[in-house]
């Protein structure tokens, strides 16, 4: 632990992503409140501003990747920052001329632009810390983030209420250039280019067909395909059982969300704690928490006490930070360096695209067999899941790159 925090690129990559989150948190709150000010409260201008979120990643998340395969990543994420920054002095510009629609822009840049940044933070993490290291950097990671989700919407909603979308534009122009500014003092390589005498395409193929070959990765991509359809038939449906089971306001579901956040940040601490114990036993940790997440699923729905839902919620929000940790760190140590990029690109959107076709289903699902059924639904696909994360092969994809080398 001591070392970890004594790795340079360790701490740089750490403090540009708190400042990204705290970016991504302003940007959140400020330009929801904004829309609806401006739209009188229309819920397709808000239903809107979270579909330019995830588009994007669709569209570019296997391009993204496929470039940051290709390119030197220190140059990647000081460009991709530095492009945000700007970017928040052309919507400045553009809302003091009263075009307010400009403020859809800046979540597509930032949507796009963290498409190649992300997996070039995973490959400097890659390269610069070590093997052992890697569990406990991704849990110290996570925790912090954890804290963004608790205290992130609280932060984005003062900074838009106390000071306007104007100053919240230039908070987030603020944040962006000096994250750019503090991965200057990355380390810069000479990364082999070997790659450029391909063509792109020729590369997101190679990309595919590594992910083919490696069973880990077929496994990981279907799980993610089937519990992201579970995450999203659930996930419009919170604010109904906080309502209708629960007997509270809608507007005591967050209180629920900040409850997984409180279990993300212990759990991020605890597995950064034991990292290599969990890491060891992936297989066992991955099976457990489908298991722990199928049960929650069906607990949320039966409760009708807001304490045993809380502790529902806190559950989860470990079981969530113990998952988020094992597979990051499997990301990061098993995949060879210049395919991380593609193998996000490739298997992060089947995860969103569940997600999107569970939440087009929702509403279907609920009408037809209510909220039980839903998620009844929702629990055992799950539950399935861990037909895949049992076939998971511990030295499968070490094995496969020694091939491929």
């Amino acid at each position: 632990m001591i070392l970890l925090l004594r790795n340079r690129v360790f701490k740089i990559v750490l403090i540009a992503d708190l400042l990204q989150q705290a970016g991504i948190w302003i940007r959140n709150m400020s330009l929801l409140f904004y829309i609806m000010d401006q739209s009188n409260n229309n819920p397709t201008a808000v239903s809107l501003l979270t579909a330019l979120e995830y588009l994007p990643i669709f569209i570019f998340s296997l391009i993204g990747g496929t470039f940051a395969d290709r390119w030197e990543p220190k140059r990647t994420v000081i460009f991709g920052d530095s492009l945000s920054a700007l970017s928040m002095l052309l919507i400045l510009l553009l809302i003091s001329l009263g075009i307010w629609q400009a403020v859809f822009a800046a979540t597509v840049i930032s949507a796009i632009v963290s498409q190649f940044s992300q997996p070039s933070s995973s490959v400097l993490l890659k390269r610069h810390i070590p093997s052992e290291d890697v569990g406990t950097a991704v849990g110290i990671n996570q925790s912090l983030l954890a804290l963004f989700t608790i205290l992130g919407p609280v932060f984005g909603t003062f900074v838009y209420t106390q000071l306007g979308i104007r100053s919240a534009v230039i908070a987030l122009f603020i944040i962006f250039a000096l994250a750019a500014a503090i991965q200057l003092f990355l380390p810069s390589s000479n990364r082999e280019k070997s790659q450029e005498k391909n063509t792109a395409i020729s590369d997101i193929k190679s990309g595919f067909k590594y992910v083919l070959d490696h069973v880990n990765l077929k496994l990981i991509a279907i799980m993610f395909a089937i519990s992201g359809i579970a995450m999203g038939i659930t996930q419009p449906l919170d604010v109904f059982v906080t309502m209708e089971r629960l007997g509270l306001p809608k507007e005591s579901v967050q209180w629920f969300a900040a409850s997984e956040g409180v279990g993300m940040l212990f759990g991020g601490i605890l597995a950064a704690a034991i990292s290599s114990r969990i890491i060891r036993y992936r297989r066992a940790v991955l099976t457990v928490t489908m298991i722990i997440w199928s049960m929650i699923t069906l607990t949320e729905v039966l409760s009708t006490w807001p304490t045993l839902t809380v502790i529902a919620r806190v559950l989860s929000g470990v079981a969530t930070a113990f998952f988020q940790v094992v597979f990051s760190a499997m990301m990061i140590k098993e995949i060879k360096e210049e395919y991380i990029g593609r193998t996000n690109g490739i298997v992060l959107p089947l995860l969103m695209g569940g997600m999107l076709l569970g939440s087009t289903l929702s509403g279907i699902i609920v009408n037809q067999i209510e909220l039980f059924g839903a998620y009844f639904i929702a629990s055992v696909l799950t539950l399935s899941c861990v037909v895949f994360t049992l076939r998971l092969r511990t030295d499968y994809m070490n094995v496969n790159d020694k091939h491929h080398n």
